[in-house]
């Protein structure tokens, strides 16, 4: 009988190995997408100083070009981040990616600032609507043998990913007969071959009525995750706005303390920030999170310190030392606060949980560095390091404050 048949097929333990295998490929095929879009978003902070030899571009108009990205991702975030819960992974991931192509071939494109805004903005709406799907899909993904693993991944592919970009866009910067053309070209290709490859992969989310309303711009965040996020919020604010400054201003800074050093070396400034994030996340993953965050909190203060002893003098060894510190402090604090919100989330409130997560940080990452840019032109690099540097050491401490605190009430426990 047909029944039976069914019955029995579903139960043969081929099927059952069938379906793990299918989940670990849709597990390894959403990890790679969140890490190539990172990898996307750190892509230009290499070629930064060509574009500002080549068409004259100033340090503001740089940090423009970066937040250009940041805030349109942001409003991707408020809008469509919660859209997979409604309407399912797959759709939003597949339209994400193809946009995703798109704004690597208008990049390629450029040949001056108006492109290349308008390309980071394409970017950015792309890369807001992909995260929250390709996160909250690692989540539905979840072996209930191994827990704990999707948020160790939501953790660990962003800083990755952001290292990879970094590392491979220095490589053809150097080496590359196009550097602002080839790089971009290859991505287009990746991100069009991941769009067709998730269109084959099965749906992980029930779609659901409400689309439009999803669309409405508004933050929502179960009680639990809340927690978690308020008490971790100063220490994400801070690492996120140190990683920021290295992001769009490191390779600036390098030049600036050392100005005879190759353009490879001060584009490397931000690779070392995200290859130590990513070493952090990965040595950390079995430390309890409220003192992952702790500890990263705690770290942005040397890091700051030696940022300014480079500014005084001290040498390039200070600035990169001082990004390796802020690299263990992002990776830390990000999955320390990423594993406490995400510990216990029903499916429809993980992208939403995502999206609030990812408001917060590129918040934390855009606004300091375009306040940066500007105070750049009427008091100097040098001024405007300082004075970052010192905020960002207050914020540090402050959030080592608010996190004792939350261990000693015992929130999390």
């Amino acid at each position: 009988m047909p029944t039976a048949t069914t019955d029995v097929t579903a139960h043969r333990p081929d099927a059952g190995r069938t379906r793990t295998t299918q989940r670990a490929v849709a597990f390894g095929l959403a990890a790679a997408i969140m890490t190539a879009l990172l990898a996307a978003s750190s892509v230009p902070t290499p070629i930064y100083p060509l574009y500002q030899e080549q068409w004259g571009l100033t340090a503001l108009t740089v940090t423009v070009v970066f937040s250009a990205y940041s805030l349109t991702l942001l409003a991707a975030l408020l809008t469509v981040g919660r859209l997979s819960d409604y309407m399912g992974r797959r759709p939003v991931l597949v339209v994400a990616l193809v946009s995703e192509a798109a704004a690597m071939l208008l990049l390629a494109a450029s040949d001056g600032a108006g492109l290349l805004i308008a390309a980071r903005i394409l970017q950015g709406a792309a890369t807001g609507a992909a995260t929250s799907a390709a996160g909250a899909a690692l989540l539905d993904l979840e072996d209930p043998r191994r827990p704990g693993r999707a948020a160790l991944t939501n953790s660990i592919a962003p800083v990755s990913g952001m290292a990879v970009g970094v590392l491979v866009s220095t490589v053809l910067v150097r080496f590359a007969p196009a550097p602002t053309v080839t790089v971009y070209l290859l991505l287009a290709g990746l991100f069009a071959a991941a769009a067709i490859a998730v269109a084959f992969t099965p749906e992980t989310a029930d779609p659901r009525a409400g689309v439009l309303r999803s669309l409405i711009p508004r933050i929502s965040v179960p009680l639990s995750a809340r927690r978690a996020l308020l008490a971790a919020g100063t220490g994400v604010v801070a690492t996120w706005a140190l990683g920021g400054y290295y992001s769009s201003l490191g390779p600036a800074l390098v030049r600036l303390v050392g100005p005879a050093v190759p353009r490879a070396f001060a584009g490397m400034v931000f690779f070392i920030v995200t290859a130590a994030a990513a070493l952090t996340v990965w040595t950390l993953r079995r430390t309890a999170p409220l003192d992952a965050a702790i500890g990263g909190s705690l770290m942005v203060i040397p890091s700051v310190v030696l940022s300014l002893l480079a500014l005084h003098g001290f040498g390039l060894i200070c600035v990169y030392l001082g990004a390796a510190l802020a690299g263990i402090a992002f990776g830390a604090v990000s999955q320390g606060a990423l594993r406490m919100m995400l510990a216990s989330l029903e499916e429809r409130e993980r992208a939403a949980t995502l999206a609030a997560y990812y408001v917060l940080s590129y918040v934390s990452m855009s606004l300091p560095v375009i306040a940066a840019g500007a105070a750049i032109r009427h008091y100097g690099l040098s001024t405007t390091s300082q004075t970052y540097a010192v905020g960002t050491a207050v914020l540090g401490m402050a959030a080592v404050a608010v996190l004792t605190v939350s261990r000693r009430a015992a929130i999390f426990r």
